[in-house]
Parts: C-alpha cells; sequence; structure tokens
C-alpha cells in the first residue's frame, strides 16, 4: 500500500520554498547593497575624506578679502568648489590652486588627507606660521609653490618621501634652518626654488644623486661654505643661482664643463676667489648670463668669452681682475655689460678699443665701467653704440680729451655719469638732445665754459651734478624747466652773477641744492622758501650779501644749511625757529649781530653749529646742542658770554633789579647831566668839524674810496689768497700786496707778528696815518686787525695803489743814478 503525501509533508516543503526564497532575496539585498557601496565611491559627494580634508583648510583662513572661499559649501559638490580640481575617474582631488588671492592664515595638517594631490599652489598669499610636515605624506604630489608667502619655521625634511616631486618652490618667506640632506632622495626633482630666505648651512653633497635637477635657486640667504663639487655632475643644470649668500671658495671645474649651462649667478657677499678658466667662452657654449659680481677674482677677462655668442648679460664689476678688456665683436645678443670697480685697464691710449666692437650688440642697454683704470680718450664711436642704451658709466677713471659729440645719437640714454675722469673742453650743447636723462653726473673734471642752455631740454632729469670743475658764467634760467630735479650740484667752480630765481622755483629739489664755493652775487632772494621739501641747501664761500630772507623758515625738512663765509648781515630771523629737524647749521663768517637765539637750544635734532666770526652778543645758551662744547662753535663773537665753562666765555654781567635802587631825582639829575654833556660834545664836534674843514676840504673821491670795515676774508680773496702774483715788496715789518676790492686796486701791507715791534708799529702807523694829510703821502683806507682762518692773529693795513713804485726805488734806483725824477 503505498504512501500518499499528507499535510505534514505539504507544510515542510513549504517552509523549505520559503527558505529558499528568503535566501535568495537577502543574497541579492546584499548585492544591491555592495553596488551602491561601490556607486557611492565613484559617485560626487560619496568621498567623504577629501571633503572634510577641505573644510578643515577653509577653518585655517582667517581672512579671504574676495570671498573666494564662499563656494566652499554643502550646496555644491566640492569638486566645484572655487580652486579644486578632481580626477575623472575616482573624483578625488588632484589640484588645489588658491594663488595670488591674499588669502591670510595658516596651512592646515589636514592637507596631508588629499592623498590623491598631485599640485599644491598657494603662492602670492599671506599664509603664515610653519610648513604641516603632513605635507610628507602626499605620495602623488609632483609640484609645490608656496612662494611669497610668509611661511616660517624649517622645510619638512620627510617632502623626500614625496617621491614623485617634480618642483617646489620656496622663495620669499620666512623659512630658517638647513637644506635637508634627504632632499638628495628625490631623483625627479627638475626645480628647487629656496631663495630669499633665512636657511642656514651648507648646500648638501647629497645632491648629486639630483640627476634630473635643471633649475637650483638659492640666492638671498645665509648659506656658507663652498660651490659643492657635486653640483659640476648634475649634466642637466641649466641654471645655478647662488647669489648673495657667504660662499667662499673657488668655483670647481667640473662646473664650468656643464655645456647646457645657460644662467650661473654667483653675485654679491660672496667671497668666491680663482681665475675665469681661459676656454670659458668654449666650455659654456650656452651660456647666456654670467653674474660674478662683488666677489674676489683675479687674473684677465678670457679672450675666449667671445664664443659664447649667446651672452645677453655680463656682470663680473667689483672685483681684482685687470689687464685689457677683449674684443666682444661676435657678442651680439649682449644687452647688460658691467665691469665696474676692477683694476681694467692700464691707463693708456688703447683702453677703450673694446668700445668699438660692441657697435655690433644692437640690444645693448647697459654699459657699466666706472672705477677702473681706463685711460685714452672717448672714441667716437660711441655714438655708434645701440640706441636702446639705457645706461652708459665710466665715472672714476682715467679718460681724457672732450666728449664726442656723437653722444647725442643715444637717445634713450636715462642714466650718464661721467664725474671723476680728466674730461676737458666744454660740455656739449647735444646733451640736451638726450630728453630722457634721469641722472647727469660731471663732477670732478675739468670742464670749462658755461653751462649750455640746452640742458633746459632735460625735462625728466632728477639729479645734474657738475660739482669742482672751471666753469664760468652764470646760471642759465633754462635750468628752470627742470622740473623734476631732485638734487642740483653746481659747486667748486667759477659761476658768478646772482642766483636766478628760476633755481629757486624747482620746487621738486629735495636731496640737496648746492651752490657752494663759487662767486655768486647779491642777495639770497625771498624764493628760497619755495624750497619747502630742500634737505640740504650749501651757499658757503660765495659773495652773497645782505640779510638773511626769513622766508627760509619754510623750508621745514631742511638738514643741512651752509651759509658760511658771506656777506650777510643783521640778526636771525624768528623764522628759523621752524626748522626743527636741522642736522647742521652753519652761519660763520659772516656779518650777523644780535642775540643767539633761544629756540636753538630746543632743537632736538641738531648736531653741529657754528656761528663763529660775527657779531654775536648778548648770553650764550646752556641748554640743547649748546651744552656739548664740540658741537658747537662761536668764537670771533667778542660780545659774547656767559655758556658752559668749557667755551671760556666771560661772566655776563647784568643790571639786578632788585638792586636798582635809584630814585626818581636821582635818575633825572643823571639825565639832565648826560643831556648837557651830550650838547657840550655836540658843540665841540661841530667846532673841530669847522676848523678842519677850513683847512683842508676832503675830496669827493676821497670819501668814495673809504671803507667802513674790511675782514680777513675779503683782504683773502681780493689778493688771491695773498698769492706771490700779488706780492708788489717785502719790508722789515711785513710783505705788501697788490689786490681788488669792488674793482677799485689797492695795496695790502700785512704785518709780520713774529717780528719783533710789529704789533707797536701797526698801532703807531694807525695813529700817524689817522692825523696826517698830505698830497705826498699814500693814503690809507683801512684797517684790519682780527684772525686768520688757522686763527693766528692777523694785523693789515689797506692804502691806496700807488703805480709809480716806492720811495725808496725813486731815491736808490737801480744803477746807481741817483737822480730823483721830478714831477
Amino acid at each position: 500500500m503505498g504512501l500518499l503525501p499528507g499535510p505534514s509533508l505539504s507544510i515542510s516543503r513549504s517552509i523549505y520554498n520559503i527558505s529558499i526564497y528568503v535566501i535568495v532575496a537577502c543574497c541579492l539585498c546584499l548585492m544591491h547593497a555592495s553596488f551602491l557601496t561601490t556607486a557611492a565611491t565613484s559617485e560626487p559627494g560619496g568621498n567623504e575624506t577629501d571633503r572634510f580634508a577641505l573644510l578643515a583648510f577653509k577653518a585655517k583662513i582667517t581672512n579671504d578679502p574676495f570671498m573666494v572661499m564662499s563656494s566652499w559649501n554643502v550646496s555644491i559638490h566640492f569638486c566645484q568648489w572655487h580652486g579644486v580640481t578632481c580626477g575623472r575617474r575616482h573624483k578625488r582631488v588632484i589640484k588645489l590652486d588658491l594663488n595670488s588671492h591674499k588669502l591670510f592664515g595658516s596651512i592646515s595638517p589636514h592637507i596631508g588627507n588629499l592623498s590623491f594631490l598631485r599640485v599644491l599652489n598657494l603662492q602670492n598669499n599671506s599664509f603664515e606660521d610653519e610648513t604641516p610636515p603632513e605635507v610628507g605624506r602626499l605620495r602623488r604630489l609632483q609640484f609645490l609653490r608656496l612662494n611669497n608667502n610668509s611661511i616660517s619655521g624649517s622645510i619638512p625634511a620627510n617632502l623626500s618621501a614625496c617621491t614623485t616631486l617634480v618642483g617646489f618652490d620656496f622663495r620669499y618667506n620666512k623659512l630658517v634652518g638647513s637644506i635637508p640632506r634627504e632632499f638628495g632622495s628625490l631623483s625627479k626633482l627638475r626645480s628647487m626654488f629656496i631663495a630669499h630666505n633665512n636657511l642656514i648651512g651648507n648646500i648638501p653633497h647629497s645632491f648629486m644623486n639630483l640627476s634630473s635637477l635643471e633649475q637650483l635657486n638659492a640666492d638671498k640667504n645665509n648659506l656658507s661654505g663652498s660651490v659643492p663639487e657635486a653640483l659640476g655632475q648634475l649634466t642637466k643644470l641649466t641654471f645655478i643661482s647662488l647669489g648673495e649668500n657667504t660662499l667662499s671658495g673657488s668655483i670647481p671645474p667640473l662646473i664650468f664643463n656643464l655645456s647646457s649651462l645657460k644662467y650661473f649667478n654667483l653675485v654679491y657677499n660672496n667671497r668666491i676667489t680663482g681665475k675665469l678658466p681661459t676656454e670659458i667662452g668654449i666650455t659654456l657654449p650656452s651660456l647666456e648670463s654670467l653674474s660674478l659680481h662683488g666677489n674676489q677674482f683675479t687674473g684677465s677677462i678670457p679672450i675666449s668669452i667671445s664664443n659664447a655668442t649667446n651672452l645677453e648679460e655680463i656682470f663680473i664689476g667689483e672685483n681684482n681682475l685687470n689687464g685689457k678688456v677683449p674684443t666682444m665683436e661676435r657678442l651680439c645678443n649682449l644687452r647688460r655689460v658691467i665691469f665696474s670697480n676692477n683694476h681694467l685697464g692700464s691707463g693708456g691710449v688703447g683702453d677703450l678699443s673694446f668700445i668699438y666692437s660692441l657697435t655690433n650688440a644692437t640690444n645693448l642697454s647697459c654699459l657699466a665701467m666706472e672705477g677702473n683704470n681706463f685711460g685714452g680718450i672717448l672714441p667716437q664711436s660711441i655714438g655708434n653704440l645701440s640706441t636702446k642704451l639705457e645706461v652708459f658709466a665710466v665715472a672714476v677713471n682715467h679718460i681724457y680729451g672732450s666728449i664726442p659729440v656723437a653722444i647725442g645719437n643715444l637717445i634713450n640714454l636715462n642714466w650718464l655719469t661721467m664725474w671723476n675722469n680728466q674730461f676737458t673742453g666744454n660740455i656739449p650743447t647735444e646733451i640736451g638732445k638726450l630728453q630722457k636723462l634721469n641722472k647727469l653726473n660731471l663732477a670732478t673734471n675739468n670742464f670749462s665754459g658755461s653751462i649750455p642752455s640746452s640742458l633746459g631740454n632735460l625735462s625728466v632729469l632728477i639729479e645734474f651734478s657738475v660739482y669742482e670743475n672751471n666753469l664760468q658764467g652764470c646760471v642759465p634760467s633754462s635750468l628752470g624747466k627742470c622740473q623734476n630735479l631732485l638734487l642740483l650740484d653746481l659747486a667748486k667752480n667759477k659761476l658768478s652773477g646772482t642766483i636766478p630765481l628760476d633755481v629757486f622755483n624747482l620746487l621738486s629739489l629735495s636731496i640737496y641744492l648746492d651752490l657752494s664755493h663759487n662767486h655768486f652775487t647779491g642777495s639770497l632772494p625771498v624764493e628760497v622758501g619755495n624750497l619747502k621739501n630742500l634737505g640740504g641747501l650749501y651757499v658757503n664761500q660765495n659773495m652773497l650779501s645782505g640779510e638773511m630772507p626769513s622766508a627760509i623758515g619754510s623750508c621745514v625738512k631742511l638738514e643741512h644749511l651752509n651759509m658760511e663765509s658771506n656777506f650777510f648781515q643783521g640778526s636771525i630771523p624768528s623764522s628759523f625757529g621752524n626748522l626743527k629737524g636741522i642736522l647742521e647749521l652753519d652761519l660763520s663768517s659772516n656779518n650777523f649781530t644780535g642775540k643767539i637765539p633761544e629756540y636753538f637750544k630746543s632743537f632736538q635734532m641738531l648736531q653741529f653749529l657754528n656761528l663763529s666770526y660775527n657779531n654775536f652778543d648778548g648770553m650764550v645758551p646752556i641748554k640743547g646742542v649748546f651744552g656739548n662744547a664740540s658741537a658747537i662753535s662761536i668764537m670771533g663773537n667778542s660780545k659774547l658770554c656767559g655758556g658752559i665753562p668749557e667755551l671760556q666765555l666771560p661772566r655776563c654781567n647784568f643790571t639786578d633789579p632788585k638792586k636798582n635802587g635809584s630814585t626818581l631825582s636821582f635818575k633825572m639829575v643823571i639825565a639832565i647831566a648826560s643831556g648837557l654833556l651830550v650838547v657840550t660834545l655836540v658843540f665841540c664836534a661841530l667846532y673841530v668839524c669847522w676848523c678842519r674843514k677850513k683847512r683842508e676840504r676832503p675830496s669827493t673821491e676821497d670819501s668814495e674810496t673809504l671803507f667802513l670795515r674790511v675782514s680777513y676774508q675779503s683782504l683773502y680773496r681780493a689778493t688771491n689768497r695773498f698769492s706771490e702774483s700779488n706780492l708788489i715788496g717785502i719790508g722789515s715789518f711785513g710783505a705788501v700786496y697788490e689786490g681788488i676790492i669792488d674793482g677799485k686796486k689797492i695795496a695790502v701791507k700785512v704785518l709780520n707778528l713774529l717780528h719783533r715791534g710789529a704789533s707797536r708799529s701797526f698801532i703807531t702807523e694807525c695813529e700817524a696815518l689817522r692825523n696826517i694829510r698830505h698830497r705826498n703821502l699814500v693814503k690809507i683806507l683801512s684797517a684790519c686787525s682780527s684772525v686768520d682762518f688757522q686763527n693766528n692773529d692777523f694785523k693789515a693795513l689797506v692804502y691806496e695803489f700807488m703805480v709809480n713804485g716806492s720811495l725808496d726805488d725813486w731815491l736808490h734806483p737801480i744803477g746807481g743814478q741817483g737822480e730823483v725824477p721830478k714831477d
């Protein structure tokens, strides 16, 4: 009997089928969940690590003036945030570029969680604090640019873990410490820029392993030691810049064999020694810039330099190079050549022949060779140099002759310095064609003639100096057109006439105006007050007269004022009290009178004050600059008193008002007696005058030639510094010189005070000639009792000059004739 399926069997099968369905459903659910998870990692919004890292980076930004971080919010996916670039496949951050947004803050350590990052560019911002070491976790990083920030601390050594790094830039920060030697493991590194920091130590020898390195810039740090020979093994190097460090020693010879080298810079502060290789132009055929300025190189400039036909810049100034400059006719690409401050040249005729070879350099913009031994005449070929030439500097050499007129062809010159040579002749008017000229310095030469009026065409001129030449005539008023002048120096020439008002309308003058050591006459005009920004005014050693204009008090930025050795008179104006920033003030050897102003003692910046050889009177203050005897000079003012003991002046005797007990009646008696005495003296004087007029009436000519007072300074100038060419004769008590004052000839008898009885002779002669008048006696015009420029006593008598010789010559003529000529 067969078995039939019962209810229990049906239930079992149903349970089994349901179980199968549940298992299948669970598997489908798991598969779906796995699919969703995978999709979440590949679709936008799925990667929380990068999003959180970016938000942590944003949190460290404390100032965002351009609001560039405003897009970093949850409303859009982080791959669309400003400066963020994601990869196409995984939607991970591969580039973060926020350069030049003036962001302020620090770099978050969470930046190390952007594990797919290849480029991090934060240059030209204001990030500070240290570079987080977590950057070393970015194993895919290729470019790191943090330059132009304020990042401090040291360079993280674990950056060496970023083995795919191609280039990093830390320039213009505040980094300290040394260059990590671990960087020698960065075999793919092509550029390393760490300039303008405060790094110390040596350049690691491990750099010999940087076989891919093409550019190394570590200038303007404090690196020391020598240039490592390892750099000479990096055959791909095209750029080496180690200038402005403290490197020493010589350059490894292998570096001069880097045929791919284009830029080589070791300028300033370094102390590199040795000679330039004779084959440098052959072994470095790709060289475009050779910058060895400011070291200790010796020897000559190699002749082979002309073979480096790609050269654009030669900076080898401030070394100890000597010899002749070789021809450079093949260097057609030259733009800037600086040989300054060496020992080049021999002072001979052919020293400047190389200039002709530079006419092939059609892009030449700078030729600086000042401070050498170049001699000879400046060749006419300078007119054939490139019209792009902007700087031509030949100062401090031994060049003579005149300036070629062809210099007018260099129409783009803005810097022409020829000072301290032996140039002669006139200043060519053709310089007036150089209308882009900013600086013109022809000082300390032997130029003659006048200042050409064509210089008024130089409307952008900032500095003009012809100090210490032999220029004559008046200052051309056309200089008033140079309304951008900051400095005007005409000192130590033979310029004459009055100072043109146009000079005092140069409102731009701010450095200094020097008109000293000339023959200027007239007064200092009130227009001097226009120079409100002037820092220095020098009019000393001229023949200026009149009172000091009160308008000078408007020159409130004056630091140096020198008016010494003129004929100024009157008192110091009260407006001088405005010159509170003045450092040096010299009013000596004039005719100033009155009291020394009290406000000088409150000038806190005043370091030197010279009031000597004037006619000041009264009490000398004791505070401020007057408290330092070495900071002031007041000698030659006989009416001064008081001051600090070191000045050794007499005590001031002032009437004490408390002791003034004179009664009114006593004062009236004194007043009446004084009045009677004055009346009596007046009548006596009138009587004496009447008697004298009756005996002899003085001629008009005598009254015109009478000098009220003659100073040592005026006699010094009148006799051409008491030169031998003006010497008339020598007597027992002194010498007699011929001179000219105000166009009239005089004879000056200078007493030899070392001769016994000379002082008594001076007094006796003054007394006798004061009381004697006779038509056959030479008339005395004046007398001088003073001190010379070395503070020695000086006494002299001034006579009217007689052209017929001395009485002794007439009484005892040469030849023994013994005849006295008749009138």
